[in-house]
């Protein structure tokens, strides 16, 4: 059955909320953000190779980073990185990866999982994973992995569940709604309500599953794969994709079909897991010292300051002074500081400095 098992790492973001250290020439998935000696998608391909064959595996990015791909990832097959021609959000790249997969086995069962993502405990990953897949062979389900919130995150989509469904070792649930980052206000209502996870973005389905899914919420997308049909997997398929891909609707797969359809579930999952989305979230998972400062070189050094994080080159003497709640971020041309509070804000403030200075900061 392992062999009918396929993994499609998404990995054609920029992560924006993560700048200046994450830019569009080297996003955040090719960076080693944990000084751990691994990128974060060197960390996501190691991992799911647990659960799948290496021949199995497809990482969707775009042209500007297939390069960086098949470096990081020197096992890979260059057939099995598949390039987007633009950026149409999830649906379409996960559509076109499913399409591509079911044409290969119309038995495939398939793990999408972001290429940025950072996982801590792994043995339980792969345990809730493969309780997924087992799932997915009983119903045409669509199932999502839930995370536990521990704080009123407004970065997160928020998944409600519904009570009811044991199945096998764990609970998965029926999902009742789904809501997009909320304000802060309503996410501490969705805490407090107890019946509320954190869309973790790594789904796990049958590829005839998603297909059918497809076909019925986003018709016009079903049209413009099937068409491929034939080509999937043949020396026709890129310029196929190239011709059709800008035909795509720009939408996520969570409006274009989870939200739409009653065949969805989640899985309450407890992995350790962070989105490693914003300054705020990675400084959860780095040392700090008595007040609460992260830092991630000992040339730095904190005076009446408290809640701070603070990353600069490790050959620069950084001194921090009266400081409370503040992001410091250096990199070769640019300097980040910001209010912890306002994190949220950074990526419409790349979205100004492009139009400003176009992409030599950004």
């Amino acid at each position: 059955m392992m062999n009918s098992n396929y993994a499609v790492i998404m990995a054609g973001g920029v992560g924006s909320r993560f700048w200046p250290m994450s830019t569009r020439n080297m996003p955040k998935q090719f960076l080693d953000v944990m000084g751990c000696g691994e990128t974060l998608i060197q960390q996501t391909f190691r991992r799911i190779k647990s659960v799948c064959p290496v021949d199995n595996i497809y990482i969707v990015t775009n042209l500007d980073y297939k390069a960086t791909c098949l470096s990081q990832i020197p096992e890979i097959n260059e057939s099995n990185v598949l390039c987007e021609p633009v950026r149409r959000n999830t649906a379409p790249c996960i559509a076109y990866a499913s399409y591509k997969i079911f044409a290969k086995d119309n038995n495939a069962r398939m793990i999408v999982l972001p290429s940025d993502h950072l996982i801590l405990n792994e043995n339980e990953f792969v345990n809730t994973i493969m309780l997924c897949l087992e799932k997915s062979e009983k119903k045409n389900s669509l199932i999502t992995l839930g995370i536990n919130p521990t704080g009123p995150e407004t970065g997160y989509g928020y998944i409600q569940y519904l009570p009811e469904e044991n199945v096998g070792m764990s609970l998965i649930r029926k999902v009742k709604t789904f809501t997009e980052k909320p304000d802060r206000k309503t996410a501490i209502q969705f805490i407090s309500s107890g019946d509320f996870l954190w869309n973790s973005g790594i789904f796990i389905w049958k590829a005839k599953s998603i297909i059918s899914a497809i076909k019925y919420y986003l018709s016009d997308m079903h049209e413009i794969f099937h068409e491929g049909i034939d080509l999937y997997n043949t020396n026709n398929e890129s310029k196929f994709i190239d011709r059709v891909f800008p035909m795509c609707k720009n939408i996520s797969i969570d409006y274009g079909v989870l939200e739409k359809s009653m065949d969805v579930y989640v899985c309450p999952s407890k992995f350790g897991w962070s989105d490693i989305g914003t300054w705020g979230s990675l400084s959860n998972h780095i040392e700090k010292d008595v007040n609460n400062n992260s830092q991630t070189s000992k040339s730095i050094h904190f005076y009446d300051s408290v809640n701070n994080i603070v990353r600069v080159s490790r050959d620069k003497l950084c001194v921090i002074q009266g400081l409370d709640g503040y992001i410091v971020v250096e990199t070769d041309k640019v300097l980040l500081i910001c209010k912890k509070q306002d994190e949220q804000n950074v990526k419409d403030i790349v979205k100004d400095l492009s139009l400003q200075y176009g992409e030599e900061y950004v």
